[in-house]
């Protein structure tokens, strides 16, 4: 571990030590979801779809998820200074060619590096925050403040980019992240020494050709994913071949790590229960919170809400998370009643998707969501860190990095899977909902002509000529259709989400190992990330 008494000048404050790490790593967070803080935004400005917006944001995390089983043995052979000083300058780089560039294809590869520094970035702050909290249960709580941060980076992000996003061209946002960054990454630099922060190893033992099979798996993996439904699936042969290639890669890679000596991810861990157990209710806490942007989506499809007031809404669910965090704290470091904490968050989450099937209207008063999104971010915080925890817990010490990258593979899996879940049922339940409202519709339906008579007096009113009113009626009630499906498919889907959660309630309810597995991370190395 990180000796606390060299890493850092003596003279420095602890307060200051402490604020310049929580900065660098809460610019590294900002960082991940920065390409889709507004993606109506990006998509304007790069002349792209909402999937190549999507599709950036997975490189990132494709890059962070692959270099996590080489960055170990990486930093613990350079110098944490000179570590620090190369992410800076890399970080910097990227941000400004990003800045500069209009090429969908170079943001793409630019992405992918901004995740590799990523990954550098977090792994140096996440160890020197550890080695700053002396408390018995420093991980804990280490690894609570960062998932919790992890919870809160879409709002933090969206509300940190709208208002450059309104005033200037959405490139902006990249100088900003440097202006962000930098001032922090400067100060944490200066005030740290030229120690090693692990047990030096040799550099030429990093496996290299893992993290090359990892990388090109998970991003075909997340091509697949997100450009499946555009291009029809199976029907088409960049999608066939890529699938192909997920299923090659998977087999060389867990033959390969089942024959080396040293493997980058021991896949011993799956023999341990517990593993298997945390797994599974990582995949479906992903999925839930993957439904969680349907959300802000109605705040601004359907309310009508600006980028800036939507995420505004959401500094209540920032508070919950916040509160859920603390609270998953005080279970940890009591290691009691475990299962109880993941009933209690699971039921918060149901509450928040029941709750809201029924305040989803075409119009409705902010003040009404104030308490679901509030308790939304409770159940998340109560969940988030203590699910991670339990799976590095369910294995043995020697085994703690493996059990990490396992998670990372899995939660960038199951996010992807998110991401095309809800575009998938976005368009099959808006398809549905819009062929019934359409059905419904005649020119016999005498409210249809009162409503098309009504649009075209407000727009005549406003002084569009008569004719060209009565067309751009038409489009209004188009319009008005289409909204009205979106809002039956959100409803829809928090059904099935609610539903899921229940199902997870109950699930729990039947593994008591759960409550009887203590959560100890002492002997075990703190991830290189977490995303």
């Amino acid at each position: 571990m990180i000796n606390s008494l060299s890493i850092f000048k003596v003279k420095v404050p602890e307060w200051l030590i402490v604020t310049s790490i929580f900065m660098v790593l809460l610019s590294s967070v900002l960082l991940f979801a920065l390409s889709t803080a507004d993606g109506t935004a990006a998509a304007g400005y790069y002349g792209a779809g909402p999937a190549d917006i999507q599709f950036s944001m997975l490189m990132f995390y494709a890059a962070v998820a692959s270099f996590a089983v080489v960055e170990r043995r990486f930093f613990s052979r350079v110098v944490t200074k000179d570590y620090l000083l190369i992410c800076i300058i890399l970080e910097i780089i990227t941000a400004y060619w990003c800045f500069k560039t209009r090429d969908m294809w170079l943001i793409f590869a630019l992405r992918f590096l901004q995740g590799i520094v990523n990954c550098g970035l977090t792994s140096i702050s996440l160890n020197l925050l550890f080695s700053r909290l002396k408390s018995e249960h420093a991980k804990e709580t280490g690894y609570t403040i960062f998932y919790g941060m992890i919870l809160c980076v879409s709002p933090v992000t969206a509300l940190f980019s709208a208002p450059l996003v309104e005033n200037y061209e959405y490139n902006v946002v990249y100088k900003a992240i440097i202006f962000c960054f930098l001032p922090s990454a400067v100060l944490l630099f200066t005030i740290m020494n030229r120690s090693h922060a692990m047990r030096k190893t040799p550099l030429y033992k990093i496996d290299w050709m893992s993290f090359v099979l990892f990388s090109t798996m998970l991003v075909l993996i997340a091509y697949v994913l997100i450009y499946g439904q555009q291009k029809d699936w199976m029907d088409d042969s960049s999608i066939l071949y890529s699938i192909s290639s997920i299923v090659f890669l998977s087999i060389v890679s867990i033959l390969r790590q089942l024959t080396l000596k040293r493997p980058a991810v021991n896949l011993s861990v799956f023999k341990y229960r517990n593993f298997i157990i945390g797994i599974v209710f990582l995949v479906v806490l992903y999925i839930i919170r993957g439904a969680f942007s349907l959300t802000s989506s109605y705040f601004v499809m359907v309310l009508g809400m600006d980028s800036l007031h939507a995420n505004e809404i959401m500094i209540f669910n920032v508070a919950g998370v916040i509160t859920g965090s603390l609270i998953a704290i005080k279970f940890l470091i009591r290691q009691k009643h475990l299962r109880i904490l993941w009933i209690a968050g699971f039921l918060l989450l149901s509450s928040f998707f029941f709750w809201m099937c029924l305040l989803f209207a075409n119009e409705a008063g902010t003040t009404n969501f104030y308490l679901p999104l509030f308790l939304q971010g409770v159940g998340a915080g109560m969940l988030m860190s203590p699910v991670v925890m339990f799976i590095m817990s369910s294995v043995p010490d020697a085994m703690s990095q493996s059990a990490a990258s396992v998670g990372i593979f899995v939660r960038f899996a199951t996010f992807s899977l998110s991401l095309a879940s809800v575009n998938f049922y976005q368009l099959y339940f808006k398809g549905v909902h819009y062929d019934d409202l359409r059905s419904n519709l005649s020119i016999l339906d005498f409210n249809l002509p009162e409503r098309l008579k009504l649009y075209q007096g407000i727009l005549t009113s406003k002084g569009m000529p008569s004719d060209e009113a009565g067309k751009a009626a038409v489009g209004l009630l188009s319009r008005a259709v289409q909204k009205q499906a979106f809002l039956q498919f959100c409803v829809s889907y928090y059904e099935w989400i609610a539903i899921l959660c229940l199902a997870t309630i109950l699930l729990i309810t039947l593994q008591p190992v759960i409550s009887r597995t203590a959560i100890n991370l002492r002997g075990k190395q703190p991830a290189a990330v977490g995303f």
